[in-house]
């Protein structure tokens, strides 16, 4: 039987989504919590790993296992068992060729930027920081430039693994409410570090060390080493992974935009 698993969690005091010797990672304790309830071992597979600090609304999972339980126990029996940063959202039995990883159409992600002369204290950890007034007009007109399909070179980490730098970027929008800057980015998949390396440019044409136009030009050229530094994992959200219909998932559970963040409001 095969299961799939909405996962969310607070990526502050993890070494990140994979699986390492010593048991920091997400995966570590997920997999420790699921093994209990089913009396065997179990290994999970991911729509997408996630860095040091970074955290999930929705990751999704799927596993195998021979053990026969109630739905409602993979998701009350783990959270029983997981530390308080991590928490099952709902589970579901799935085909037997579901595959979190490739079935995944589209993976979103959004990063809270506390755009604020003075660093945030009630939020730390939560959001990223910019002590700069930023406008966010011209970063809504840089950020279109990403939409369609690109070679993304420019904002891949030296140690990303992927295949291929083309990725067609679905959504790339910019939003300010209040002291908060909200970034929404949906790609059909994303490359090491590339949101964050994103956000560190489109903070550059905010600030306006650069024009709009400046994200073109980096897109043409392919050049990490002329973009901006790789800004911090704190206020990055893995949103949502999108499915096809047939998949038989719930549709945004925890990702849902209507789910509000920490700091919702403030």
């Amino acid at each position: 039987m095969r299961l799939a698993l909405g996962v969310a969690y607070d990526g502050s005091s993890f070494c990140g989504w994979q699986s390492q010797p010593n048991g920091c990672g997400v995966q570590d304790v997920l997999e420790r919590a699921l093994s209990e309830i089913a009396a065997q071992p179990v290994t999970v597979v991911c729509a997408g790993r996630t860095d040091t600090g970074v955290h999930a609304l929705e990751q999704v999972v799927h596993f195998d296992t021979t053990a026969s339980r109630p739905l409602q126990a993979w998701v009350r029996g783990a959270n029983a068992l997981l530390p308080s940063a991590v928490a099952v959202q709902w589970a579901e039995e799935v085909a037997e060729d579901f595959h979190a990883r490739f079935q995944a159409e589209r993976r979103c992600y959004r990063y809270i930027l506390f755009n604020h002369p003075v660093r945030p204290a009630l939020w730390a950890g939560k959001v990223g920081w910019f002590h700069v007034p930023l406008d966010v007009a011209a970063m809504q007109q840089a950020a279109a430039y990403l939409l369609g399909q690109h070679d993304f070179s420019a904002f891949r980490a030296a140690e990303c693994q992927a295949k291929s730098p083309l990725k067609h970027m679905y959504e790339a929008r910019i939003e300010r409410q209040g002291d908060f800057i909200v970034f929404h980015f949906c790609a059909n998949a994303f490359l090491h570090h590339m949101v964050r390396n994103l956000v560190g440019s489109l903070v550059y044409v905010g600030k306006g060390s650069h024009a709009p136009e400046w994200i073109v030009q980096l897109l043409h050229e392919r050049d990490r080493s002329k973009a901006a530094p790789t800004f911090a994992p704190d206020g990055l959200y893995l949103e949502r992974v999108i499915y096809p219909a047939d998949a038989g998932l719930p549709q945004a559970v925890g990702g849902s935009a209507s789910v509000p963040l920490p700091f919702a409001g403030a």
